[in-house]
Order: C-alpha cells, then sequence, then structure tokens
C-alpha cells in the first residue's frame, strides 16, 4: 500500500497521461513495435505484419490502461509490475532473489518467513514466466492447428480448424502484449529496486535524489526525448541463453538492477533536466533492452512450441505435424 500511495502522488506529478507505474505509453508502445519488427523470418508471418507490429504497440500497455478497474483488480494485479530488490540482491531486506522459487505459492512462503507478501515485495518475475508459458502453449496450438488444416485427411475438420485459428490469433496477440508489458516493466531499473521513486529512506552517502523521479523519468522525459528510431538501433542482435526461462528471467531482471546506481548518479549529474540529452540517452538503452529481451522471448517461446503437447487428452505437437494424429478430438474436447 505504501508503493501504491507514493506512485499514485508520482502520477499526479507526472505531466505525461499515464505516467507512473511502468514505462508511459510512449515507451512501452516501442518496446512492443520495435520487438515485433525485429522478429526473425522463422516467426509465423501473422506476427510479422504491419498491423500486428501496431496492434502488439498498443497491447503492450494494456496492464495499465485497465488500471482503475475496481479495488480488487487492482491491489491484486498491482505487484506484477515490479520486484523490490536490494543492492545485496534481497528483497525488501528479506529472502534472496536468487534462486527464484518455483511457484508464486512458494515465492509467497518465503516471504512470510520474513513477514513481508508480494503485494509489497512484487513478483515481476512470476508476471513475466507465466506470459511466457501462456505464450508458448498458444503457439503450440497454432502449430497444429496449422497443420492440421491443410491435411487433406482430416478436411471434415477443416471449417472447425480455420475458426480455432482465428481465436488463437487474437489470444496469441493477446499474451504479447502483455508479455510486452511486464517485459518492459523490468528493463526501467526504478522498477526492480527498494530505491524505485527517490533514494527512499535508506543509507545515503552519495546524496542520491529523494525527489519522486519515477515518473518524470518514465513518462515526459521519453515522450520529449527519446526517438523510436534510436530505440530501434540500439536493438541487439536474437541471444538464446540456452538455460530454463526461470534463470533467463532472474537474469535479465537483475541486470536491470545493475542500471539503478548509473541511473541516480545520471539524475544528480543532471542528466533528466531540460536539454540535457544524457537522460535520453539512458532511457533510449533500457527501452531498446527490453524490446530485445522481448523478441528474445518470443522466438524462444515459438521454438519451445515445436515439443510440447496441446489439448485433452494432451497429444505431441509433432505427432500432428508429421500426420500421425488427428488433433480434432483432443482440441475440441472429449470431456
Amino acid at each position: 500500500m505504501k508503493r501504491l500511495v507514493a506512485l499514485a502522488v508520482a502520477a499526479l506529478l507526472a505531466t505525461a497521461p499515464g505516467g507512473a507505474l511502468a514505462w508511459g505509453g510512449s515507451g512501452h508502445r516501442m518496446i512492443g513495435q520495435e520487438a515485433m519488427r525485429s522478429l526473425p523470418g522463422e516467426l509465423p508471418g501473422f506476427l510479422r505484419s504491419p498491423r500486428t507490429i501496431l496492434d502488439v504497440g498498443e497491447l503492450s500497455r494494456e496492464p495499465d490502461r485497465h488500471k482503475g478497474a475496481g479495488r480488487l483488480h487492482d491491489t491484486d494485479r498491482e505487484g506484477a509490475h515490479f520486484i523490490d530488490i536490494d543492492e545485496q540482491g534481497k528483497l525488501l531486506g528479506g529472502p534472496m532473489m536468487v534462486p527464484l522459487a518455483v511457484t508464486r505459492a512458494d515465492y509467497a512462503t518465503q516471504l512470510r518467513l520474513f513477514n513481508l507478501d508480494e503485494w509489497k515485495a512484487g513478483y515481476l518475475p512470476y508476471a513475466i514466466i507465466d506470459r511466457y508459458q501462456q505464450l508458448t502453449i498458444n503457439l503450440a496450438y497454432w502449430r497444429v492447428l496449422n497443420a492440421a488444416i491443410v491435411n487433406p485427411a482430416w478436411k471434415g475438420n477443416r471449417v472447425w480448424f480455420k475458426e480455432d485459428i482465428r481465436r488463437r490469433e487474437a489470444l496469441i496477440l493477446k499474451d504479447i502484449g502483455e508479455l510486452s508489458h511486464f517485459v518492459g516493466d523490468g528493463s526501467q531499473p526504478l522498477h526492480v529496486s527498494i530505491h524505485y521513486n527517490g533514494w527512499g529512506d535508506y543509507p545515503n552517502p552519495n546524496g542520491y535524489t529523494t525527489a519522486r523521479i519515477h515518473a518524470p523519468f518514465e513518462g515526459e522525459m521519453v515522450k520529449s526525448r527519446v526517438s523510436q528510431v534510436d530505440v530501434a538501433k540500439a536493438v541487439a542482435p536474437f541471444r538464446s541463453c540456452y538455460c530454463p526461462i526461470e534463470q533467463r528471467v532472474t537474469d535479465y531482471l537483475l541486470k536491470s538492477r545493475d542500471q539503478v546506481i548509473p541511473l541516480y548518479e545520471m539524475e544528480k549529474a543532471g542528466g533528466m533536466k531540460p536539454g540535457d540529452p544524457r537522460g535520453g540517452t539512458f532511457a533510449t538503452a533500457r527501452l531498446a533492452e527490453g524490446a530485445s529481451e522481448l523478441r528474445d522471448l518470443i522466438v524462444e517461446a515459438w521454438r519451445a512450441s515445436a515439443t510440447t503437447k496441446v489439448g485433452w487428452r494432451p497429444i505431441a505437437v509433432q505427432d500432428v505435424l508429421s500426420g500421425k494424429v488427428n488433433p480434432y478430438v483432443a482440441l475440441s474436447s472429449v470431456d
């Protein structure tokens, strides 16, 4: 609740609409669009179309746009946008973030030992992993449906397959939009730090600002000083870590946490003042990092989707692709 109050005040101080609690709309839109523009040719064509690129840019903003739906809705989801890590890698001075607990239930148990909960500490890594896994299974369904619809032996179910592809593609865009949002949150250093809105009530020997810099940094400064062309130029080549998704996500968030001190150093040196290019340069690099990571996770999800199972009772994707199993019964449900 303390964090909600602090960031609500920051929102009122920000000049950019919707500028608090994440990158502003401009930043999230850039991350989503540039990730999609940099997808390799191995990804399905519908994901690389100009319409999809624009749609994902807008859907990337959605977890912020539906804030205000109600107290239960907002309170339950707020922790998805951040995780409060200190300089020692601890969560609010409690447990270490790494190794990441296997499930949110395990995470909650871990936090309770220190009189903390996931709403205080945040659960951003779980929000990212959840959307990644959801995207993977929906891409697996897409693979199966597209193989099924062109198999002449299964033409009797072709109408149903065609309609389910339409539904599946809508779900995939929703998955990517939400994944984009939370990956984007993770690229903003103030979303992965106890110093999320000014240095706060902590030892401060370097004299970092205690002003509410969260919304001004990610909102109006990005909108006025960051060029999408520059973000696109800074997007990195694809990188696979050949590791479990839990490791990839924690590595990504800790790398972003390492930018907290540089951000405060930049602010202390005047980089956020009007006309100073350093703030825009810093934000550009962080937005490009978010776009690069999002693109990589989408590619990883696509590759992983080829080796999973779908439907009930579960069938292997490869058995459908090889023509061994007609997926209709498993996909339309045997109840």
